[in-house]
């Protein structure tokens, strides 16, 4: 049997919500057979505080290694990176592969509030490793970021920074609208034509790990082979019958559910595309 493959370079969110346990989740669902590398251990609650425990560059390597020589990769994210260090190597060591598909999720801040990207690991994020990348996919605080403030606050605003991201050398650049009113509008843009996708907005404040969900479904679909737009408009579908079947446990923000899409939602969303 032949089942593509799926990297996630990312923290280990304790919850279970977000980061690579998200990102499994996520990859199961598309049918695509998923690898980790740990970059952090991320446990955050009012007894002990804040936590957030970075792995060695050590550590992280062996995993990527044993990864590449054991199993192969089809196509990898990138999420909750944290340092400078930890980014600058991980992007030599995707130089130094045949990795054609790389998804970077520039994760800066969970939903539970932890920061989950140092301040002098900016540089090397826009620098380093966006450069690489096949698409990244910011949401609207984490584009803000990336452009040094810029305010977003309508759509326009979205295609403006989509413009501006293009330049630190992706191929694609989807900025998410999350934070929008009224449709859930996220612009793809490969530099040349944008792509708006619209989708209903669920009330819900239900969403820990949506973006790593949506980062991971892209992923999984570019292993499978699938185009940068077909695979976005997937993820979308999915993403949104994910959060539309969200779940709410003892406290915090509750994650999306990844096995509602196809399953208990089995349309997923209506998304409708418009080029622009």
């Amino acid at each position: 049997m032949n089942i593509q493959r799926a990297l996630t370079i990312a923290g280990s969110a304790a919850r279970g919500g977000a980061g690579i346990q998200a990102d499994l989740k996520t990859f199961q669902e598309f049918d695509v057979f998923g690898t980790t590398a740990v970059t952090a251990i991320v446990a955050r609650n009012p007894r002990t505080g804040q936590g957030i425990f970075p792995q060695s560059w050590d550590a992280i390597e062996a995993q990527l290694v044993t990864i590449e020589d054991d199993i192969g990769v089809d196509a990898l994210k990138t999420g909750m990176l944290f340092t400078k260090d930890i980014i600058e190597h991980v992007s030599d060591w995707i130089k130094q592969t045949t990795i054609q598909n790389i998804v970077v999720d520039p994760v800066m801040i969970g939903k539970m509030g932890s920061a989950l990207l140092k301040e002098d690991a900016m540089d090397a994020m826009k620098n380093d490793l966006i450069p690489l990348a096949t698409i990244i996919t910011p949401n609207m605080p984490e584009a803000s970021y990336l452009l040094d403030g810029m305010e977003l606050n309508s759509v326009d605003d979205l295609k403006e920074a989509a413009r501006r991201l293009i330049e630190l050398g992706p191929k694609f650049v989807l900025v998410k609208g999350g934070r929008l009113e009224g449709p859930a509008i996220d612009v793809l843009y490969d530099g040349k034509q944008f792509y708006l996708l619209k989708a209903p907005r669920i009330n819900t404040i239900n969403t820990n790990g949506a973006g790593c969900s949506y980062s991971a479904a892209i992923t999984a679909g570019l292993a499978k082979g699938h185009t940068v737009q077909d695979a976005v408009i997937e993820a979308k579908k999915f993403i949104t019958a994910a959060i539309r079947h969200s779940l709410m446990f003892k406290a915090g923000v509750g994650p999306t559910y990844h096995a509602a899409y196809g399953k208990y939602d089995e349309t997923g969303c209506t998304v409708t595309i418009e080029q622009v």
